[in-house]
């Protein structure tokens, strides 16, 4: 039996992200194993049920930060002892430091596992800043010689990609993310109203969503601020989320007298519903690799308002399902939103192609390339 190994540094990622690519694996007659650290979920993490599902479970020391040192060290030889112990024929990695402590430590390792990275967002790109080209490309440029397959979710990283050194017959790969539930995330009109009472919506509002964790990256003070510039007391805006800017966030809106239309509602996992209820969906990130829970919004068929970036570019249309602003600019941002809260036919214009729009990045669409990927992979070992 083939024994896979999936890295993460964030063990909500497999749960929230990766289950799909499970569910391929077992069916392919492979025993999937599982190492993060558990004690940084970020997204929602219950054991027991993965467990349930057949998955053996590691705890490692990986953390996000380059800076944890000792840790990401002590993770790397965990994960050599995980890959030695078990037997593990195949590593498939994802995130920065889950990629880098999971390839040293199979290249260290004496079963020599093919090596599977999937980048969700490489830090190099076209307009990343100086600092990232110094210190992250290098690194990966040295990683690649250790890789046998390298996987990204967006054009401009798969164009990057294909010029690294990787091993020899090593294959770059894109696909469309991890893949969206089409069935789980469509219009629901009907619970609208219900829905929107019951998040204190009024029933004539403009309801804007953000579905992401509140970092400066996903930059959801711009949103905040465009709010407040637009002086209309008929907008609402929801952030779905936890982060480290949560508590400046909160003095944002404090600051903005905007807390009786503007709500942190923590992490959802009924993001369905709250897009139900959603007029706009805004996503205004300085950076994304893709950005899945924009796709959702597609599938539900709520026009987008985003920042144009590499990942967004992937499917938000300007005109078509979206409004593309200027990273980090509030006035386009509030300009965008000001048109569709005035703009009832635009909004349902934009409305109707969201859905088609998004049927390339479905969990059926993107099953089809893991699973090629995957085979590939099998038959050669």
């Amino acid at each position: 039996m083939k024994k896979i190994l999936i890295v993460t540094t964030i063990s909500g990622f497999l749960p929230q992200f990766e289950l799909n690519d499970v569910k391929l694996l077992q069916g392919m007659g492979c025993e999937v194993h599982y190492a993060s650290n558990f004690d940084n979920p970020v997204y929602s993490c219950n054991r027991e049920k993965l467990r349930s599902m057949g998955i053996r479970l590691h705890h490692i020391n990986v953390m996000k930060s380059p800076a944890k040192l000792f840790d990401n060290l002590r993770a790397i030889g965990e994960i050599k002892k995980i890959i030695d112990d078990e037997g593990i024929t195949m590593v498939h990695c994802h995130n920065p430091m889950g990629g880098f402590t999971a390839r040293i430590a199979s290249y260290m390792s004496e079963k020599k596992p093919y090596v599977l990275y999937t980048a969700h967002g490489l830090h190099f790109y076209k307009g990343a800043p100086l600092k990232n080209w110094i210190l992250y490309y290098p690194v990966e440029k040295m990683l690649a010689r250790i890789t046998d397959g390298i996987v990204t979710i967006n054009k401009e990283d798969y164009e990057n990609a294909k010029r690294l050194p990787l091993r020899k017959n090593g294959i770059v790969s894109q696909i469309h993310g991890v893949g969206v539930d089409e069935i789980r995330f469509c219009n629901k009109t009907e619970y609208k109203d219900r829905l929107r009472k019951e998040l204190g919506i009024p029933e004539n509002a403009i309801h804007i969503v953000t579905a992401a964790e509140l970092n400066d990256n996903k930059n959801q003070s711009v949103v905040i601020k465009a709010i407040a510039k637009l002086d209309n007391k008929n907008i609402y805006y929801s952030l779905c989320g936890k982060g480290p800017d949560k508590a400046g966030l909160q003095r944002l809106i404090k600051k903005l007298g905007l807390q009786d239309r503007v709500k942190l509602r923590g992490y959802r996992d009924d993001m369905e519903n709250i897009l139900a209820t959603a007029d706009i969906f805004a996503f205004p990130s300085k950076r994304e690799g893709l950005g899945i829970a924009a796709v959702e919004a597609l599938l539900c068929g709520v026009p987008l308002v985003v920042s144009d970036n590499r990942g967004t570019r992937e499917y938000a249309q300007d005109g078509l399902n979206a409004l593309v602003c200027r990273e980090n600019t509030p006035d386009d941002f509030a300009d965008a939103i000001k048109k569709l809260a005035e703009d009832n036919n635009l909004r349902k214009r934009l409305s109707d192609e969201c859905r088609i729009s998004a049927i390339p990045f479905t969990l059926s669409e993107v099953e089809k390339s893991m699973r090629d990927i995957y085979r590939r992979i099998l038959v050669r070992q």
